[in-house]
């Protein structure tokens, strides 16, 4: 099947079921952390994400070029996708980046994975979606399996380390509504097309910060595995990633997509493990059982 059908939205849900998407998309959302941990060690937060935003949407405007001759977006509806930008692209993307730099890849993957919590109480007040017991009860057991293990080694809200765990859930939340204001735009447009003007409105808005700095930043002293982070943040996490998940967002419920980013701290912890010398530890083995129940009881709900 022509991969391209996933990406514009336009394969039939008997033919894919949405949750394989929303698999798929958590693999690469997973690697995303462990990637952007590695690359922040040497390249600038506000850089990472200038490039990451411009090559992301450049090869999102061609990709709509091809397939839908262009964004074709109502002057009516600039003003929604702006601010879909700014918090799904602008603020999100650099606070993760930025907030990154002073906590753990899984730490970053957990704080992600508290995502359903604010998206089933933003979508019961904007989207009217109903919360279900069941579905409150899944997302309690999942959010008391994320709270085990971020409080699995204590708080000091002094420290980088807390300070940084703020700064990436104010991305979080930041993140969350995008999602939610985002729903009506992408069953207007479609998946790519909305993907396509948000990461364009996105690399605008945050072009006036981003230039300079990667303007100064010394980038030819970046090596071949620097640029293929870059490149696995902007094509694989930002193009591929934000595509499937709002084609999932266009096919189900705000809250049933949320709660797949419960799987995101397994699949961060698993390959910190491998690649960053990271210690799973008994409180995280615990907590990601119980994350993981609760996302087969809200996809019940």
């Amino acid at each position: 099947m022509p991969p391209h059908r996933i990406l514009t939205g336009k394969i039939p849900v008997k033919r894919v079921n949405v949750y394989f998407i929303l698999g798929i998309q958590q693999l690469i959302a997973g690697g995303t952390h462990i990637v952007a941990k590695a690359v922040l060690t040497d390249v600038d937060p506000v850089v990472l994400t200038f490039l990451r935003t411009v090559i992301a949407g450049a090869g999102l405007f061609a990709l709509a070029s091809i397939r839908s001759r262009g964004l074709k977006i109502e002057r009516g509806d600039w003003g929604r996708f702006a601010l879909l930008a700014l918090l799904g692209v602008s603020l999100n993307q650099f606070l993760y980046l930025y907030g990154l730099q002073f906590t753990t890849a899984a730490n970053g993957a957990l704080l992600y994975a508290s995502t359903p919590v604010f998206v089933l109480l933003l979508s019961h007040f904007i989207l009217k979606e109903r919360i279900t017991p069941k579905k409150s009860v899944g997302i309690a057991t999942a959010f008391l399996g994320i709270t085990i293990v971020i409080f699995e080694r204590g708080i000091d809200l002094t420290s980088g380390y807390a300070q940084g765990n703020m700064i990436i859930l104010v991305g979080v939340i930041a993140w969350t509504l995008s999602m939610v204001l985002g729903k009506p735009l992408i069953l207007k447009y479609g998946a790519l097309r909305t993907t396509t003007a948000m990461m364009v409105f996105g690399a605008l808005l945050f072009a006036p910060f981003g230039l300079l700095s990667t303007l100064t930043f010394p980038l030819e002293k970046l090596a071949p595995v620097h640029w293929g982070g870059v490149l696995y943040l902007a094509i694989g996490t930002s193009i591929l990633g934000y595509l499937l998940w709002y084609h999932a967002l266009g096919r189900i419920e705000a809250g049933k997509v949320a709660v797949f980013a419960n799987a995101q701290p397994v699949i961060a912890a698993l390959l910190a493990l491998v690649f960053l010398d990271y210690t799973i530890t008994t409180s995280f083995v615990m907590g990601s059982i119980l994350t993981i129940s609760g996302i087969a009881v809200t996809q019940r709900g």
